[in-house]
């Protein structure tokens, strides 16, 4: 432990950059902070650094709704948060606040020296209540994650901004911070190797209050959607960690005691289709088995999946049961018009239908508001979607995020009409769109009443079910936590829902045609009914 004064002197560090923006009170902690002479090199110190993961609006992607059948309060850990915690000096000591499991409190910020922030855009608000508290508590906010990335001009009141990749710009701001010098902003150009990521800090947070686990093993998508700001983040060459940094992370996990869904958090699980079938995915399986199966794993990928029986077979037997992939449009102009190349010229319909009958369960992202999008639009949407079976379909408005290639298009055309809300699915688009936007408006409204209306949501669920044929045997008793929400969903759904007639009838057609997957069709009625919760103001 190194002295008070010197510790002292490497607070007044972290607080010693000048930028415009509110001044804080001089009576703060912080004005005491800065008024001591900044040290040129420190060699060992120690640091209180409180993590904090701001809260998520209720969205599609939330689960809100569902989680209370469940008793959990989140769905995902924040796993960057986890991941740079991983990279911070080993003598700090650490505290993590997931504002979506817990408030943050004044007390929290008070203990700490360092306030560590990261977030996405549809977190900006909850950003925003964090900074000013920390500001008028004289704490000061070191940030990064995609929101900061991609605006960080919006952010001069956050004292260090540490942005792009942490493996390569953390340590450059923690170099500074020893050497009391600090500068605002660190950014590079340079891809992270992702062999020096760390397993993430898995002992800060409580794995109870979370339905799902999460990982990561590659960065970057060898497509190029115009709306999609993956490529300028983390670029067109998927890297990747080793297998063995893969089973490491399953082993932490499965160390801490869980025991369910992993979500592989990749923007395109299948970037590297050989490395894949050569390394990871057989590694992966060949230790499920030994540990007793104990996680089911999901992903995003791209659609040419379907076109692969050899790696659908052998996802399927690493453990993976489902996959979300960015469809966007049945219209052929349209894909064409984004750049989704790996969409066109082919049968989607059946391009869903074969990942269902191979075992992998199809979540699906689609996007109104093309330029090409023709006038039946929104009925060629919802046919196709109803007709896939699709049960958990995101439709959303085309919205255009800075970094992406739509953005600075339609800069030049004068078509950015606001700033992104970061929710898909709220109605808004920061585009000015050649379809007039109350058409735009009404025939998105219209889609979502008709997918999330209980009749035709019921009916897509049942197509799903007789569809679906699971590679691996289920588990057809239900466990701890599907029995609470089963006995839940009885009386929400079952007596008080106006969905109740098309919930018993699902459950009795389950039951008798495709027993196997009832705790399946029980999930789906949940799922249900969060998407009417959070769909109810479009659709009455």
């Amino acid at each position: 432990m190194v002295p008070e004064r010197a510790l002292r002197k490497v607070i007044s560090a972290i607080g010693g950059v000048q930028k415009t923006g509110p001044s804080r009170s001089e009576n703060s902690p912080l004005a005491e902070r800065r008024s001591a002479p900044h040290p040129l090199v420190i060699a060992r110190f120690e640091m209180k650094v409180l993590l904090v993961y701001p809260q998520y609006p209720e969205t599609f992607w939330s689960f809100k709704h569902a989680l209370k059948f469940v008793n959990k309060k989140a769905v995902y850990p924040p796993l960057g948060l986890l991941t740079v915690a991983a990279m911070l000096p080993k003598s700090w000591e650490l505290k993590l606040v997931d504002m979506n499991v817990r408030p943050l409190a004044a007390d929290d910020v008070r203990w700490a020296d360092l306030v560590m922030i990261s977030a996405m855009e549809v977190q900006k608000p909850s950003v925003r209540r964090v900074v000013h508290l920390c500001r008028e508590l004289g704490v000061p906010v070191a940030a990064g994650g995609p929101l900061f990335t991609e605006e960080p001009e919006l952010f001069d009141d956050v004292d260090y901004l540490i942005l792009r990749e942490a493996e390569v710009t953390l340590p450059r701001f923690l170099l500074d911070l020893e050497r009391g010098n600090p500068r605002h902003l660190y950014w590079t150009e340079e891809f992270a190797d992702l062999h020096a990521t760390p397993v993430p800090r898995w002992d800060l947070v409580d794995l109870r209050q979370y339905s799902s686990m999460n990982l990561q093993y590659s960065r970057g998508c060898p497509y190029d959607c115009e709306f999609c700001d993956i490529t300028a983040l983390f670029g067109r060459v998927p890297r990747t960690k080793t297998a063995s940094q893969v089973l490491r992370e399953l082993d932490a996990l499965y160390l801490r005691g869980w025991r369910g869904p992993v979500f592989f958090v990749d923007d395109n699980f299948i970037g590297k289709k050989k490395e894949l079938k050569r390394e990871l995915l057989p590694a992966i399986a060949e230790w499920r088995e030994a540990h007793g199966r104990p996680f089911v794993f999901n992903t995003e990928v791209s659609i040419n999946l379907a076109d692969d029986p050899e790696l659908m077979r052998l996802m399927v037997r690493a453990g993976f049961d489902t996959v979300f992939v960015g469809i966007e449009t049945p219209h052929e102009e349209s894909l064409t018009e984004c750049n989704k190349l790996q969409n066109r010229r082919r049968n989607l319909l059946q391009a869903v239908r074969t990942l269902h009958r191979n075992g992998l369960q199809v979540q699906g992202g689609f996007i109104l508001g093309f330029d090409a999008d023709p006038p039946n639009i929104f009925e060629r949407q919802i046919r196709f979607i109803q007709e896939s079976g699709i049960v958990t379909a995101m439709v959303g408005l085309l919205n255009a995020p800075k970094l992406s290639k739509l953005y600075q298009r339609l800069r030049r055309e004068n078509r950015i009409a606001s700033e992104w809300s970061g929710n898909n699915t709220d109605l808004s688009t920061n585009v000015i769109p050649k379809l007039p936007f109350d058409v735009l408006a009404e025939g998105y409204k219209q889609v979502v009443r008709t997918l999330y209306s209980p009749r035709e949501y019921y009916k897509r669920v049942r197509r799903f079910l007789r569809d679906y044929q699971p590679r691996t045997r289920l588990a057809t008793r239900l466990g701890k936590d599907q029995i609470r929400a089963f006995l839940r969903s009885m009386w929400v759904l079952g007596v008080r829902g106006e969905e109740r007639f098309h919930y018993w009838s699902l459950l009795a057609w389950t039951a008798v045609r495709r027993p196997g997957l009832f705790p399946l069709a029980v999930t789906f009625a949940i799922y249900g009914y969060h998407f009417r919760m959070v769909f109810q103001h479009l659709m009455s």
